[in-house]
């Protein structure tokens, strides 16, 4: 195969402003230059995801995601109250099949569920 998966984008009102929030969220570094226009969170270790991309759109988020992160965390209580404080908000709370979710929205309103692991 000669093909990787090297990033995600996402549309925003403020790139640097969902940028920083990601880069919170993940433990990772905004890369130089982010501005309200184009800001990058850059990749983290060997196995830590991908590249994230933010870039400034005209238009206000109007629906839902049709495609979201998913996050698994082996402390599901610390890290959504850590989310909370970086400005997440909580949307919805799953529990099914032995499986445990919450739906969150980040600063710019983007979808992204966190997994109990």
């Amino acid at each position: 195969m000669s093909m990787t998966f090297f990033g995600a984008s996402f549309d925003a009102h403020d790139a640097a402003r969902a940028a920083r929030f990601w880069a919170a969220a993940l433990d990772r570094k905004v890369a130089d230059g982010a501005d309200e226009h184009d800001a990058v969170v850059e990749a983290g270790d060997p196995g830590n995801g991908p590249r994230l991309a933010f870039h400034k759109v005209p238009e206000a988020k109007s629906t839902k995601n049709r495609f979201h992160p998913d996050l698994i965390t082996g402390d599901y209580e610390g890290e959504t109250e850590r989310l909370l404080a970086l400005g997440a908000t909580k949307l919805n709370e799953v529990e099914r099949g032995g499986a445990r979710w919450t739906t969150f929205a980040d600063v710019e309103g983007n979808e992204f569920d966190l997994i109990a692991g």
